[in-house]
């Protein structure tokens, strides 16, 4: 083992965690601070303060930093309307360089040798947590124990627990839980019977949204400000950052919005399928797409949507401190300078319907060029004439010579 004297910990109290805790102090003889990030989970941390306690942990850092989370992460990728293959939210990957930049800096702030963390050798985590903390801190030190244990399932690791005495959330059957994950932003599952792509999720899988089956029967219409490609009011109430997820959250919950079950590739090499509940962030992005279809040149939209597969990529893989994608931001950023107006949207049984959009000050829509009737000469139909036709010069002259 490396000589450590002291590792930061990011902790939650859960399974995995509560092992590795007990782990680095058996394998690396070491003093273990631990961290616990307050991103909107849900759960009460008070009790990860005293399991870390009754371990012998002497500093405990417990931080809310839900604010931060969706102002300075959050907030920034949605304005890219990231979207990983189509469909991940990134709810798991955007909190990663959050947690990653608290873990260098109270590790800075307590004299620690190392960080650690709880993910996998097989997942998408460990590169995102390793590959903000080194471009954080570039001489950091990183233990990963599912790199170096031999506790390599779900199975050993209740076990494992049970014979140190450590409580552990189980199944009915008495089997480890779901991996899961939760933030503001969404909740994920993954293990159990959700391995086989072919097993539907049972009901009992989702925590947080209505079945849509179950939801309301009546629709509920709401209005989206946004102000530079952020959302600020609801209904006109003004709302800060984490208040306003926390709002869309809980009207999409209602409404049976933001589920999905899916099979991604990791960054890693294989394939994993995940079932996700994002249901402020799936009403975010419907109505942050329809703000910018009135206030966005064609052009600028057009090469956002084709950077964003790339932008959603390096938060997916752990590049959000990367130059390439702090580049990209700031050219997402400028884009936003007059994205304002409201959006209305209508819920309903698990569907965003946009109902209208519109922005006094900086929409683009003139109903005077695009009106079926009467326009006043406001736009020359046979200027379309000229148009077409040099468009289709190289068409005609390869339909000529036969190359089509």
């Amino acid at each position: 083992m490396e000589r450590i004297s002291k590792a930061v910990l990011a902790y939650s109290g859960g399974l995995d965690t509560s092992i590795i805790l007990k782990w680095l102090q058996d394998q690396y003889h070491c003093e273990v601070v631990t961290f616990t990030a307050d991103i909107g989970q849900g759960e009460e941390l008070e009790p990860a303060r005293e399991k870390a306690k009754a371990l012998g942990v002497r500093e405990v850092f417990i931080e809310d930093l839900r604010e931060e989370f969706v102002r300075d992460y959050v907030f920034p990728m949605f304005r890219a309307n990231a979207l990983y293959e189509g469909e991940y939210l990134l709810g798991t990957a955007i909190a990663r360089p959050l947690i990653a930049r608290h873990l260098v800096r109270i590790a800075q702030e307590t004299g620690a040798d190392a960080i650690s963390h709880g993910a996998t050798g097989k997942g998408n985590d460990q590169v995102r947590f390793e590959l903000n903390a080194y471009a954080l801190n570039p001489q950091i030190r990183i233990i990963a124990p599912w790199r170096e244990w031999d506790l390599n399932s779900r199975e050993r690791l209740v076990a494992y627990a049970r014979e140190h005495g450590i409580p552990v959330e189980t199944r009915k059957d008495g089997g480890a839980d779901y991996s899961m994950d939760a933030n503001m932003l969404h909740i994920s599952y993954e293990g159990g019977e959700l391995e086989d792509p072919w097993t539907a999720p049972e009901e009992s899988v989702w925590r947080w949204t209505a079945s849509p089956r179950e939801a309301p029967e009546e629709s509920q219409t709401l209005e989206l400000t946004f102000a530079a490609g952020d959302p600020v009011a609801i209904d006109g109430e003004v709302l800060s950052p984490g208040k306003m997820l926390m709002a869309l959250n809980e009207l999409g919950a209602r409404h049976g919005i933001g589920r999905a079950d899916l099979v991604e590739n990791r960054y890693v090499g294989m394939k994993n399928r995940g079932c996700y509940e994002t249901p402020g962030g799936t009403i975010l992005l419907k109505a942050h797409r329809a703000i910018e279809s009135i206030t966005l040149d064609r052009e600028v939209a057009h090469l956002k949507d084709e950077l964003m597969p790339r932008y959603a990529s390096l938060v997916y893989n752990g590049y959000w401190f990367a130059p390439e994608r702090t580049v990209l931001q700031r050219m997402i950023d400028e884009s936003q300078t007059n994205v304002n107006g409201i959006v209305r949207l209508e819920l309903y049984k698990g569907n965003v319907i946009v109902r209208g959009r519109c922005s006094s000050t900086d929409s683009l829509f003139d109903e005077s060029v695009v009106t079926f009737e009467d326009d006043q000469g406001a736009y020359d139909q046979g200027d379309a004439d000229g148009f077409i036709k040099l468009n289709a010069l190289r068409l005609r002259i390869a339909g000529r010579k036969g190359r089509l």
